[in-house]
């Protein structure tokens, strides 16, 4: 995914279906799948302008744009730079401020431990025990702390955006922390 103005937005490599390092036969052959199903003149004719049809009218504008770029090697060694450096600026985003489990305020949501961290514009740093399982951090709640059940998970951090404004958190799990 490519992160431009605060938005995700897909890559050319996930409108075509194909991985980043795929060759030019295989891009070309997701192309005329993708062109292929999508094309207006293959489309079912309304009287009516459908929200399907303009979405798969979008969708057409995309596979072509993906298209003009991946198919022209030099276009794509450029756009793979570019996204290259777009995921290294986002990784090395500059974060407000380092947190632990301890800093965080917690609420049991259920089947989910979700911790919380107030940011200075007033919204708040999320993430939930779930997510963080997905990352081999199982949580649990001991009283009014929180602890790290698996103790073979080796340390690491988690990078946490505000909910409102550009400033990012990182979340710092250890294990000794309780």
């Amino acid at each position: 995914m490519l992160l431009d103005n605060n938005a995700i937005q897909e890559t050319h490599y996930e409108v075509l279906n194909v991985k980043e390092d795929a060759n030019y036969e295989e891009i070309r052959a997701s192309y005329r799948s993708a062109v292929l199903s999508l094309h207006p003149d293959k489309l079912l004719k309304t009287s009516e302008t459908s929200s399907s049809n303009q979405k798969d009218g979008e969708r057409f504008l995309k596979v072509q744009k993906a298209w003009e770029i991946l198919s022209d090697s030099s276009s794509r060694s450029f756009y793979n730079n570019e996204l290259r450096r777009t995921r290294q600026d986002f990784l090395a985003a500059e974060v407000a401020e380092d947190l632990s489990l301890d800093d965080m305020m917690l609420e049991d949501a259920g089947e989910a431990l979700e911790l919380f961290y107030q940011c200075r514009c007033g919204d708040y740093f999320f993430v939930d025990s779930l997510e963080l399982k997905k990352m081999g951090y199982s949580l649990v709640r001991e009283g009014s702390g929180i602890s790290i059940l698996n103790v073979d998970t080796l340390p690491g951090s988690v990078i946490l955006p505000c909910g409102s404004c550009s400033l990012k958190a990182r979340l710092l799990v250890s294990m000794d922390d309780s």
